[in-house]
């Protein structure tokens, strides 16, 4: 069984086995937390992927699934890069979002990962609503047949913690 932990903090921080982006599609780095695992991690994430998009993702990684790169200059020995669901109203894309945890966890499982980091994916910019986003992100990492031993959410702030919270 894989324990659920929660942090308060920033995942570029953690000493854990692989950190999870929450990426945009071009794996070319961006804002919120893709833009502070760039940062942090250095210029040899940005060359990983690169080299993906020259190789296998020549249109970006489609939302829902997840690549590895290394950490660079991070604790984690690996970045997992999943894209998530811009949140709508009138379109159910929890699946999706289920999806972006599932896929990630089945990486870190190729890479013999012990531990991860996940942020809230899709939360920020992307609009979907946190407590929603909680339940999915718990629930999604609970039900997952995986040989990772421990996941942590870092949350970046307190309305993200007390969500998860509530879930865990």
């Amino acid at each position: 069984m894989t324990l659920i932990s929660l942090v308060r903090g920033d995942i570029t921080e953690e000493h854990v086995d692989a950190v999870v982006n929450a990426a945009n599609s071009s794996l070319l780095g961006g804002g919120g937390v893709d833009g502070a695992i760039h940062r942090k991690g250095g210029p040899e994430i940005l060359s990983a992927c690169r080299d993906l998009r020259a190789s296998h993702y020549g249109r970006g990684l489609p939302t829902g699934q997840a690549v590895a790169t290394t950490a660079g200059r991070l604790s984690a020995r690996w970045v997992i890069h999943t894209v998530g669901p811009v949140w709508q109203p009138d379109d159910d894309r929890s699946a999706l979002l289920a999806s972006c945890y599932r896929s990630s966890l089945r990486v870190a499982d190729e890479l013999g990962a012990a531990t991860v980091a996940f942020p809230a994916i899709s939360t920020g910019v992307y609009g979907w609503p946190m407590d929603d986003g909680a339940r999915i992100a718990v629930q999604t990492v609970r039900d997952a047949p995986t040989l990772v031993t421990e996941v942590r959410f870092v949350l970046f702030d307190d309305v993200a913690y007390a969500a998860f919270e509530a879930y865990v």
